[in-house]
């Protein structure tokens, strides 16, 4: 079986940070993750309705600022939110609400970054292929 594509919008702020930190730290984890750098995660919305699992990804999460960290203030609140609105919205729809997770981390945290990759590919290898891949 191929490794499971993981989506990962990650905050220019801090997720960003912590990807970059784990590459140029060789941290090992799955090649099978796609970085969208986004500027802020409280914009994860829009962006989910154009990539993510509507266009296949096995599973998604997003990587925004530790709370009150956040350089727009509330943008990591309001898609804490919108996180659990779309897993109840997958958990309906029979694909699977455990394929989308929200992490907080901040730019250092290179080791957080790469444990939300490893526990997001597990669980889309246990959820297996998204439904709507085509």
């Amino acid at each position: 079986m191929a490794e499971p594509i993981i989506m990962a919008f990650i905050c220019y702020q801090c997720g960003y940070g912590a990807a970059d930190l784990a590459g140029t730290s060789r941290m090992q984890y799955p090649a099978s993750v796609r970085p969208i750098r986004v500027p802020c995660t409280g914009k994860f919305l829009y962006y989910l309705r154009i990539k993510g699992i509507p266009k296949g990804a096995d599973a998604v999460f997003v990587a925004g600022c530790k709370p009150n960290e956040c350089a727009f203030e509330t943008g990591n609140f309001s898609v804490e939110e919108r996180v659990k609105m779309t897993k109840q919205i997958l958990d309906e729809m029979g694909i699977g609400g455990d394929r989308i997770e929200m992490f907080f981390m901040s730019g250092a945290d290179a080791g957080k970054f790469t444990e939300a990759v490893n526990e997001m590919t597990d669980r889309a290898k246990k959820l297996g292929p998204n439904p709507l891949k085509k």
